[in-house]
């Protein structure tokens, strides 16, 4: 199992546009697709309190290049994303790392 962290830095006040896309569309279109989450956090305490981090688990690279791009290039996404942001940008900068689990872990 492959693990993807994705940390998206929200432009000033944005943030809950981010989340409301997020409730509101995305999950629908990553359950269309076949998109695994494993966790949603915003930061509490940190660099920024404009974060949102989230995890997708994969069982290949090749898993994630498949159906990732399947959801990127979905019509009802590019709408949804182009409706998001018509009173302007939301996410400012991603950060994206994938991550492979330790033996000693307690997340497989």
């Amino acid at each position: 199992m492959i693990y993807e962290m994705r940390v998206y830095r929200c432009v000033p006040g944005r943030l809950p546009a981010l989340l409301k896309r997020f409730e509101t569309v995305t999950l629908k279109l990553w359950e269309k697709h076949g998109i695994r989450q494993a966790g949603f956090f915003t930061t509490l305490i940190g660099e920024s309190n404009q974060e949102l981090t989230y995890f997708l688990a994969w069982e290949s690279l090749g898993e994630r290049e498949t159906k990732w791009g399947k959801f990127m290039t979905d019509p009802d996404w590019m709408k949804a994303r182009a409706e998001s942001e018509a009173d302007g940008q939301i996410v400012g900068n991603i950060v994206s790392q994938f991550l492979t689990p330790t033996a000693f872990s307690a997340v497989k």
